[in-house]
């Protein structure tokens, strides 16, 4: 079923540049952080705190106090009296949170509804955890480091995400060097974003970012910070991670902090919104997929044939495809499933190159998705982005723009 009620306005949405793990964002309060740069891009905006209905959050990093959610970020934006849910479905965690939502508009009766949708986290310094367990010896507890623990260690398909990549990898004989040619292709793409003053990051970029980690300012962001500069000759210097594997560190993301917002309202809260009142965006349909177990980037594929049959179209409809792609793996073979060639995708940037902060890492695809097909005078746009469990998720929108 597709989608009928759920709007975006145009420029009704934002990003933090992206930072590489331990880097100026790694001692930043995640929802504080996401807190300020939302009371920031709203008053850029015009748009009131108090004027949305609910608050949808997506944080998959656990922080001091997050037990407290959406509604902590409620109020610390200044919107005491809304609420809403706290997602947290692993690299999925945007486009479930955007699928929610627009679900929300899609059976709630109330006119001129705007959902406020905020999604954030920090992968540096993740929780140390330790949980009781009388039966251990002596009482001992057991332990888990939240961040790099559970990018090992899939407890269902007892392997690592890497794995899951070489396992894809391995079934449909993508070698190292399709994967790095996939790489260079990449960051050649994200380089186009940042030609005339990185002009296209800036129609949705928070940018300066001051770094405040107490009272005073100790730093300033002014883009993605992380990005390593990739040459043929340096990836072929590379040794695949895993003995008698394929992929190398140079043919994966990296984790990274940030955040992003999106807002999806009525189609007149979004008109009254919009930057520009001759462009509408409406999302079509949300779905998700399952790969079996252990081949995690395979996901990609029943996840977009499952959104394409909800919103009622076809691949040749789609004009603009955006990935979640933590391994050049993934593009690879959903390039070779749906037989689209590798140039047609990710335009602009994606995950593998500007690095992967979880929660918010789909919203700002989708956010460039956004863009680009505005640029490109409108039509419909795809994002798909695999997760943990050997699941993926995908959304479909549609922008009507001047050609």
């Amino acid at each position: 079923m597709a989608l009928e009620k759920a709007f975006i306005p145009y420029g009704g949405y934002w990003s933090t540049p992206f930072v590489k793990w331990q880097g100026s964002f790694a001692n930043l309060h995640p929802v504080k952080f996401a807190a300020e740069m939302t009371q920031r891009a709203l008053a850029e905006r015009n748009i009131a705190p108090n004027c949305f209905s609910d608050l949808f959050f997506g944080m998959t990093v656990p922080s001091i106090n997050c037990f407290y959610g959406a509604p902590w970020l409620a109020g610390l934006i200044g919107a005491e009296g809304i609420t809403g849910p706290t997602f947290a479905q692993a690299c999925a965690t945007s486009a479930r949170l955007m699928g929610s939502a627009a679900f929300e508009m899609e059976t709630n009766e109330e006119e001129d509804r705007a959902i406020l949708c905020i999604t954030a986290d920090r992968t540096s310094n993740g929780p140390h955890l330790n949980y009781p367990n009388p039966l251990g010896p002596g009482g001992r507890g057991d332990s888990e480091d939240w961040v790099w623990d559970n990018f090992q260690f899939d407890p269902f398909a007892r392997n690592g995400m890497l794995q899951t990549a070489e396992n894809v990898a391995r079934e449909s004989r993508i070698s190292t060097e399709e994967q790095h040619e996939a790489v260079l292709l990449r960051h050649h793409q994200y380089k186009q974003a940042l030609e005339n003053d990185a002009s296209f990051h800036k129609k949705y970029m928070l940018t300066p970012v001051e770094i405040k980690p107490g009272k005073k300012v100790v730093g300033t962001v002014v883009e993605d910070e992380g990005i390593f500069p990739t040459t043929k000759e340096t990836l072929s210097g590379l040794r695949p991670v895993m003995p008698d594997g394929t992929v190398t560190f140079g043919a994966q993301t990296f984790p990274a902090d940030g955040n992003s917002g999106i807002i999806i309202s009525s189609q007149k809260k979004a008109a009254e919104w919009s930057r520009d009142s001759g462009i509408e965006i409406q999302l079509l349909a949300f779905a998700q997929g399952r790969a079996e177990k252990g081949f995690m980037p395979k996901a990609n594929l029943p996840a977009v044939h499952r959104v394409l049959e909800r919103a009622g179209l076809s691949l040749g409809n789609i004009k603009a495809i955006k990935t979640h792609n933590p391994f050049a793996v993934n593009d690879c073979f959903l390039s070779r499933e749906l037989n689209i060639p590798l140039a047609d995708v990710n335009n602009y940037g994606s995950s593998l190159i500007w690095g992967h902060p979880q929660g918010p890492t789909g919203m700002r695809s989708i956010i460039e998705l956004i863009e680009e097909l505005v640029m490109r005078g409108g039509g419909n746009g795809l994002f798909t982005g695999c997760a943990a469990g050997d699941t993926a998720a995908a959304i479909v929108l549609k922008v009507d723009a001047p050609s």
